[in-house]
């Protein structure tokens, strides 16, 4: 375990700042799209899908949010709130702003550098590694660290907190845990993309919506809080807090850190959902996904730290191990500050709602990297049919899972940030490298707009190499317009 802790803070804390400066980057390079595009970004959630093999933009939303939206925006809130104060709910905030443009950035190249395999859209970021940098090496080794770590690491993050909520909540051993969610796991994953996509567009809202309805209640019942608690957050965030005042780079580094962990903005995760989308034009996907970030962050992310920070059901600890705050003393960080919380207004209630609203959230996005891992093996291979891999990626991940439910929960999270820190330096860098592209499709879908278009993408016009996928859309799209000028002229 210390091991583990010495590698990933030599990961985070340097990545803490550096994905504050890529999403920084993104949002100056691309004119502030995410805010300035806000209105367009809700017209693109309720557009329909434009052709029949790809799923419509919100429905890849709901794939992406699936992965987004799980235990890091419960436990994760918690652990952050324990090692960097209050403070860090804000640097979560401002992670999420920030990178919100490194999602949108993401998205755009998972868009223009996707391909049609086996009649589905698949891309994401092996893809336009390969097909945008050219470096096939790099692609396949993070396609590789991608496929493990989705398949057969993170899913045990996930299954762990289940598990532990529902014994903390029902008294349950976590191994009746374990076999009831690989169980479930099993019947979904076994049926295919479209019962994977089925399961988060049901799923998705309904566990969303429920807990910021909780969230809400625990607000206004303690409505006198509302502005001291933000005044504690704003104080603990920039250090002039008389407690937290010495932890500023804690609440900097575990707020973005959690930020990252929680809705993956610029570590590639949403890319694979998003290439999926069926749209005329990149830019468009990736407002959708810069939206899906504020639903994380902005909204549940905050929802939890709000509730917990504002009932003082929260301790932070220095990295000496110094008390700094006991508000529930030998309550340990994660789920059980979440349901400390919510008991403080509903007595009895909190443990139940946030061990089944930690299963909904969990278990979507255990549902999400199957996906994902499934893409990656998909571009290893080459192909979307290899019964023996599949059989082997199903059986790898039903394995993690159930052994993630039995487990230290400890190793599970030290394992999970190894391998969501890796990615993300990976990807930031190749975002970083692939900037231009960026620039020429945002700038070419602000064009359009402006002229009073719906903007169409076409790569050849743009200078783009390697979007063999728009080319191939670019010249169907033109011979059907030359086989209907012609019957037309046939019938004059």
């Amino acid at each position: 375990m210390d091991l583990l802790t010495s590698i990933n803070d030599a990961i985070w804390n340097p990545m803490a700042y550096f994905a504050l400066a890529v999403g920084l980057f993104f949002t100056v390079m691309t004119g502030w799209v995410q805010f300035r595009r806000f209105p367009d970004m809700i017209r693109q959630i309720l557009s329909k899908k434009n052709c029949p093999d790809g799923i419509s933009p919100a429905q890849a939303l709901l794939l992406t949010l699936a992965s987004r939206v799980g235990v890091g925006n419960i436990a994760g809130v918690a652990t952050a709130i324990a090692a960097g104060g209050p403070g860090a709910l804000l640097w979560m905030i401002i992670c999420a702003l920030l990178g919100s443009a490194s999602s949108y950035a993401e998205t755009v190249l998972a868009q223009v550098f996707k391909r049609r395999i086996n009649g589905e859209h698949r891309g994401g970021m092996p893809f336009y590694i390969e097909h945008g940098l050219k470096l096939k090496w790099l692609a396949v080794t993070v396609s590789l660290i991608a496929m493990l770590g989705y398949g057969f690491v993170f899913p045990g993050v996930q299954s762990n907190n289940i598990a532990s909520s529902v014994e903390t909540a029902f008294n349950i051993p976590p191994l009746v845990s374990a076999i009831g969610i690989t169980a479930l796991m099993a019947f979904v994953i076994i049926g295919g993309t479209k019962r994977i996509v089925g399961a988060a567009q049901i799923m998705v809202p309904v566990m969303a919506v429920g807990y910021i309805v909780a969230a809400l209640v625990i607000v206004v019942a303690n409505y006198d809080q509302i502005v001291p608690t933000i005044a504690l957050i704003v104080s603990s965030a920039f250090g002039t807090h008389q407690v937290f005042g010495g932890i500023v780079g804690a609440a900097v580094a575990w707020g973005v850190r959690r930020a990252v962990f929680s809705n993956v903005a610029g570590v590639g995760e949403g890319t694979y959902g998003a290439a999926a989308a069926s749209v005329s034009h990149p830019s468009k996907q990736g407002l959708v996904q810069a939206f899906s970030i504020y639903i994380d962050t902005v909204v549940v992310c905050f929802a939890t730290g709000l509730m917990i920070v504002m009932t003082g059901s929260y301790n932070v600890f220095a990295a000496d191990g110094t008390a700094l705050v006991e508000g529930v003393p030998g309550l340990a960080a994660g789920a059980a500050y979440t349901q400390q919380a919510i008991s403080t207004v509903m007595p009895g209630v909190g443990p139940g709602f946030v061990a089944v609203a930690l299963f909904f959230f969990a278990f979507t996005t255990l549902v999400a990297f199957f996906y994902i891992a499934k893409t990656n093996l998909v571009y290893l291979t080459g192909k979307d049919d290899n019964p023996v891999l599949d059989w082997a990626l199903k059986l790898g991940m039903l394995g993690i899972t159930f052994y993630g439910g039995i487990v230290s929960a400890d190793v599970m999270w030290a394992a999970g940030d190894i391998g969501y820190g890796t990615l993300g330096w990976i990807n930031m860098l190749c975002l970083l490298a692939l900037s231009a592209v960026v620039y020429k499709v945002t700038s070419d879908y602000d064009k359009q707009c402006k002229a009073g278009l719906d903007p169409v993408f076409d790569p050849t016009k743009l200078g783009i190499a390697g979007a063999d996928f728009w080319v191939e859309e670019a010249s169907e799209i033109a011979a059907n317009q030359a086989e209907l000028t012609a019957k037309s002229g046939r019938r004059e």
